[in-house]
């Protein structure tokens, strides 16, 4: 769940072989007019659906109703096929040929607008386009037709499970999400056995990647980028806290087993670096990844390995805010998800206000409290039909006293007349 959806761009083009370091895209000119409802200020050619559906998705995480224009515009940049591109200037014009349909940006569209409710129509058409793009080898790539990725078959899988389908039961020639992802698991055995490979290379050989191993485990645990606060390793019940180990690498017959492997490989590699990823652009020096450290936290997480993930969720909040000024609302997005993943709070996170920062980077949310307020007026009004006498009583009195008071004007003012 990388940052930079224009990475997802040439992978529709190229094979990519690992992650590169998140690179803030070029602000606007004071000519550029980008949509007041579109949450971040640089150029959302690439990743304006993305950007938006996680800035929804957190906000609606943490409690936060977004503003009602900004999930308006979410909703009508849909095709009318039920894709999503990665942004579209004019959502007016239709869709044609042209139009670069993205199966990551259709996916998060899908998990936000499902956790904001009232999207229905919208949601399943998008979940019926991704089932007619899927491959044969049960999984997808970042575009139509394109070769199946880890990334690309694991947002699919969170986007199909937030709609209520059940992934493994969405076949093409009988092979479901699950299938292609186990084929892009890397055995164990050697130095990277476990990790996930983003696809094959031209050789047909797999080549382990960090960002694609933490999508990878959340894919394969058919978990979408909402993961609630996991158990502690080890104080989970008996047998269970063996299977969640980490500790090694095990044949991968089962998708459950696959995402053990990843998640015991993520382990190996945060532990490395002090507890953070490590990324590095050719003939360039190796950079802390920040973007593939938060999601290995949610990725470690939802699989109940919170001991590794609570250490790396300490060292983003140490490390991680410069990255996310300069990145943007994605950025904030993922950062809230992976402390809400390790039950971190988001309003105070490292000394900062998460939720505060991306609500800066977009239009003024509605605030919890209002929709809190909303919830208790419902909740008044349901008590008051039950006091139906004292409500009575108390219409009653005033009726008898405003009499009162009606004889009293028209007292006064025939001694006016007088």
């Amino acid at each position: 769940m990388n940052v930079r959806r224009s990475a997802a761009v040439l992978a529709a083009v190229a094979v990519i072989g690992a992650a590169t370091p998140a690179a803030a895209a070029p602000s606007p000119s004071p000519s550029q007019a980008f949509p007041s409802a579109l949450y971040g200020d640089s150029d959302p050619k690439y990743d304006g659906v993305w950007r938006q559906s996680l800035a929804l998705l957190a906000q609606d995480t943490v409690g936060v109703e977004p503003a009602a224009k900004s999930v308006q515009w979410l909703a009508r940049q849909q095709c009318a096929d039920g894709s999503f591109a990665s942004y579209r200037p004019d959502p007016t014009t239709a869709c044609d040929a042209r139009t670069m349909r993205d199966t990551n940006a259709t996916s998060a569209a899908v998990q936000a607008l499902t956790a904001l409710g009232g999207h229905d129509d919208v949601t399943g058409k998008a979940v019926g386009w991704l089932k007619s793009v899927q491959n044969k080898d049960g999984g997808w790539g970042y575009s139509a037709g394109g070769p199946s990725d880890t990334n690309s078959t694991s947002v699919v899988i969170g986007a199909l499970a937030a709609a209520g389908e059940k992934p493994g039961r969405v076949e093409k020639d009988g092979k479901s999400p699950y299938d292609a992802l186990l084929k892009l698991a890397l055995p164990c055995g050697g130095d990277d056995g476990g990790a996930f490979a983003f696809q094959p290379d031209k050789k047909g050989e797999l080549a382990a990647n960090a960002d694609a191993t933490a999508a990878g485990v959340l894919g394969a645990l058919g978990q979408g980028m909402v993961v609630k606060p996991g158990e502690k390793s080890g104080e989970t019940a008996g047998e269970k806290s063996d299977e969640k180990s980490g500790a090694g690498c095990a044949k991968a017959g089962t998708p459950e087993q696959a995402a053990a492997n990843g998640a015991a490989y993520l382990t190996t590699a945060l532990a490395e670096d002090d507890g953070h990823l490590m990324s590095a652009l050719a003939g360039a020096e190796p950079q802390p990844d920040h973007s593939n450290t938060a999601d290995a936290v949610v990725a470690l997480a939802a699989l109940g390995e919170t001991a590794q993930a609570g250490k790396s969720v300490r060292w983003l909040e140490k490390n991680s805010a410069s990255w996310a000024a300069r990145s943007g609302p994605a950025a904030y997005a993922q950062l809230i998800l992976a402390a809400h993943a390790t039950g971190t709070d988001p309003r105070d996170f490292g000394g900062a206000d998460l939720v505060k920062q991306l609500g800066a980077t977009g239009p003024a949310p509605q605030t919890a409290e209002k929709s809190a307020e909303k919830r208790n007026a419902s909740d008044e009004k349901e008590e008051s039909g039950s006091d139906f006498f004292g409500v009575w009583w108390y219409v009653g009195v005033c009726l008898v006293a405003g009499i009162g008071i009606g004889f009293l004007f028209t007292g006064r003012k025939k001694q006016q007349q007088l």
